[in-house]
């Protein structure tokens, strides 16, 4: 038996909807990065795992000009790979996981190609890309969104976070479940720029250790502030 996902209230929905309201007024309407092709996509997400996006991109473009192509690759030597996205951390594990992913699609598919992924379902798709060892829902969802321009939400740890803090999920909700439960709040169309402005919100103003709530445009429709800073400010 299929476990039934917990579906937001209506005044979650109704939470939701005034939050990105108010973010696409604060920030505007974000821009991914130049989207890459599905498996580059899929190996830049890798990298970009535990580092920061300036790391993760010189790693990625390191990688690609140091093994042009991902048969070079999938082919070369382990430790060619490592040093050649070492500054992207985790070098020992990425390395290899990257080698790993690019050989196991060779295998199931013949070739390097992901762009077969846009005429699955979603929910296939997601299942395809996330059998493979260290991508998961949010690795998936980066690519199947970006890439592909499929209905999928990504929730990285500031989207975590900030959505925990404003009231948007279930305070114990596991990083798994607030994936399909954050989708629900969100039109599909949407996912991008939702998800791009709550990460920019989280890096720039809810920060881990000391949300910045003065000036933050969601105190009013914030739990966080509302338990914690109103009235002591």
């Amino acid at each position: 038996m299929i476990d039934q996902q917990p579906v937001p209230p209506a005044e979650t929905l109704r939470r939701a909807a005034e939050v990105h309201r108010r973010l696409l007024a604060f920030y505007g309407v974000p821009e991914w990065r130049s989207p890459l092709p599905a498996l580059d996509e899929l190996v830049s997400t890798i990298l970009s795992q535990n580092t920061n996006d300036r790391n993760r991109d010189l790693a990625y473009n390191h990688l690609r000009a140091v093994l042009p192509t991902w048969e070079q690759v999938r082919d070369a030597d382990p430790r060619q790979v490592i040093e050649a996205v070492r500054i992207a951390g985790l070098a020992n594990q990425k390395g290899p996981r990257i080698q790993a992913v690019l050989r196991q699609i060779t295998e199931e598919r013949g070739e390097l190609d992901l762009s077969f992924l846009a005429d699955l379902p979603t929910e296939e798709a997601m299942a395809w890309l996330t059998r493979f060892n260290g991508v998961g829902p949010k690795t998936a969802s980066i690519v199947l969104v970006f890439s592909l321009g499929k209905p999928a939400f990504p929730v990285d740890t500031h989207i975590y976070r900030v959505s925990g803090r404003i009231g948007l999920r279930p305070e114990k909700m596991s990083v798994e479940d607030a994936h399909p439960y954050l989708a629900a709040q969100f039109p599909p169309e949407e996912y991008g720029p939702a998800h791009l402005n709550l990460i920019r919100l989280g890096r720039e103003i809810c920060h881990a250790r000391k949300p910045d709530c003065p000036n933050c445009p969601l105190t009013d429709v914030c739990d966080y502030y509302e338990k914690n800073v109103k009235g002591r400010e």
